[in-house]
């Protein structure tokens, strides 16, 4: 329990860490894209200002040095426009002169710079003259997309992580189902063995045969139980099955030995079903559907299973008149370890969707469910 709430922990403080790194690094970057889209300001209103004082009326006759004209040559990457105080175009820097020819695109490009950046105003005399309307550079919207690529990269990135842990989980997990599995088939068969030596000395001690009949029907099942233990513990044996014949045989097995309380309705069409199946670990999924859907019922009710012939799939669909399950547990059920029983280690499910999906290349999933109703669990699988 230690270990568990440890790893737990230590999940979370890597998460927490993680958001705070990237959370710094978008900052960062953002706070770098503002810092420099100040600076093209600052630049544009200097560009401005040298203008100012190049076509300053009382400047003419004055030196006013290379300083302004340098400044304005300067600006070789950021596109802009100059207008009067109405809106009409003087000149551009920039930009494509066949675009300026068109006043619907000089139009176009003010509304799309007053957008990227607010007008800068050139004044004559403190009597506003003139307006400076520009766009980001080149260089600068590049940088307005670096967070979004470096957010896409760290997803990516924690993904292929993600991928990675999921992959070396589920392989570990499966590596545990095979040894436990196997593991439990050989503590069963070893005194199974002797059970069947018992049963011979029992027959010589001529005690009731109906006795020893019931008995051997008891080791039959755990047999069968061993053997599918042994199955699931490695890739099973797939061969062409009829169907409707195998899904009976569970149900009438379940049916002889459930409550007289229990209900029990099987339809199927009259022309035989083929698929790939291993029979005895389907027969084992059907038996799970139709064990949970009792105890859903609680003893008492009605379990209808009932199989429909599609184009190229089959459709098994188990249902109950039980208490339901709420949609936020459709696929939590398949989970290992789930269950709403206050017995069982909440398996069964597991085992059957393990079964179908991954040995029989099928789908297993609450097909519908309301509370106080009932549910139908549907098997889908590939006819031949």
């Amino acid at each position: 329990m230690t270990l568990t709430a440890n790893r737990n922990a230590l999940r979370w403080i890597l998460i927490l860490a993680s958001f705070i790194i990237i959370s710094l690094i978008l900052w960062n970057t953002y706070a770098f894209f503002q810092n420099f889209k100040a600076e093209e300001r600052t630049k544009m209103q200097n560009w401005s200002f040298s203008y100012t004082e190049i076509n300053d009326v009382n400047n003419l006759n004055e030196d006013i040095g290379e300083l302004p004209l340098k400044i304005m040559q300067s600006n070789t990457s950021t596109p802009m426009l100059l207008t009067d105080v109405d809106g009409n175009y003087i000149s551009h820097k920039n930009i494509p002169d066949e675009i300026v020819k068109d006043p619907a695109e000089v139009a176009m490009l003010i509304e799309k710079y007053k957008g990227e950046n607010r007008p800068i105003e050139v004044k004559y005399e403190g009597e506003v003259r003139n307006l400076v309307y520009y766009g980001n550079s080149p260089l600068l919207n590049k940088l307005k997309y670096y967070p979004l690529a470096l957010l896409l990269i760290i997803i990516l990135f924690a993904a292929v992580v993600y991928f990675f842990y999921r992959s070396s989980k589920i392989a570990t997990q499966n590596k545990l189902w095979s040894g436990m599995a196997k593991e439990t088939a050989h503590q069963i068969g070893t005194p199974l063995s002797s059970l069947v030596g018992w049963t011979e000395i029992l027959k010589s001690e001529h005690i009731d045969p109906n006795h020893i009949k019931e008995i051997e029907k008891d080791i039959t099942r755990l047999q069968i139980i061993t053997d599918r233990f042994s199955k699931i513990g490695s890739m099973p044996t797939l061969k062409k099955t009829e169907l409707i014949q195998a899904t009976q045989d569970a149900y009438e097995y379940l049916k002889s030995r459930s409550s007289k309380l229990i209900e029990f309705e099987f339809k199927s069409p009259s022309e035989p079903i083929y698929v790939n199946l291993n029979e005895q670990l389907y027969e084992w999924t059907i038996e799970n559907l139709v064990k949970n859907a009792i105890d859903a019922m609680k003893g008492k009710g009605k379990v209808s299973i009932s199989i429909i012939q599609e184009s190229k799939q089959v459709r098994i669909n188990v249902s109950d008149n039980g208490k339901g399950l709420p949609r936020s547990l459709f696929k939590r059920v398949f989970e290992p370890g789930y269950t709403s029983k206050k017995r069982g280690w909440g398996l069964g499910l597991s085992l059957s969707k393990r079964i179908i999906e991954d040995y029989h290349n099928g789908k297993i999933k609450v097909l519908q469910s309301e509370l106080n109703k009932g549910t139908t669990m549907q098997i889908s699988l590939a006819s031949l």
